[in-house]
C-alpha cells in the first residue's frame, strides 16, 4: 500500500499546477480557436437532429420537421470551408496544426456522406455542401504539397 501511496504523491507533486485537459491540446493559439469553431460546425447539426427526432416523436411538436435538422447539416460545411480558407497557415505549418488538419479532413468526410444522402433524397442544394467537403479535402492535399515543396 505504501508503494502506490508513494506513486500517487510522485505524480500529485509532477503535476501540481498543470490543468489536466481530457483534450488533446492545441499546439497554438491559433489552432485552439479553429477547433472549437470545427467542434460547433460538428455538434450543433447533431443535436438539433436528436432533437427533431425526440420532440416530433415523443413530444407531439409536429413543428419539428426534417428541415429543422437538414438545414444545419447542409451550412455545416460551407461555414467549415470558410473555416478552412481563414487558417490555412495551420495546414501549411504543421507545428502549429496538425490536430485542426486531421480532424477538419474526418469531419469533412462525415459531412460529405451524409451530405451525397441529402442530395439525393431531400435537396439539390446539399450539392454545395458536397462541393465544399471535396474543396476541404483536395485543397489540404494541396496546401500540404506547396508545404513541403
Amino acid at each position: 500500500m505504501t508503494g502506490i501511496n508513494r506513486a500517487w504523491r510522485n505524480s500529485k507533486q509532477k503535476f501540481e499546477g498543470v490543468e489536466i485537459v481530457a483534450t488533446i491540446p492545441a499546439k497554438s493559439p491559433q489552432e485552439s480557436l479553429a477547433m472549437k469553431f470545427l467542434a460547433a460546425c460538428t455538434l450543433v447539426p447533431i443535436l438539433c437532429f436528436a432533437f427533431q427526432d425526440l420532440g416530433s416523436e415523443y413530444g407531439g411538436m409536429d413543428w419539428l420537421t426534417y428541415d429543422y435538422a437538414a438545414w444545419p447539416l447542409m451550412i455545416a460545411p460551407v461555414l467549415m470551408l470558410v473555416l478552412f480558407i481563414r487558417n490555412r497557415e495551420l495546414i501549411r505549418n504543421p507545428r502549429m496544426g496538425s490536430n485542426f488538419s486531421q480532424t477538419i479532413k474526418i469531419v469533412a468526410v462525415m459531412y460529405l456522406i451524409w451530405n451525397i444522402i441529402g442530395a439525393i433524397g431531400y435537396s439539390w442544394l446539399a450539392v454545395i455542401s458536397v462541393l465544399s467537403c471535396l474543396a476541404i479535402l483536395v485543397a489540404d492535399r494541396q496546401l500540404k504539397k506547396q508545404a513541403s515543396a
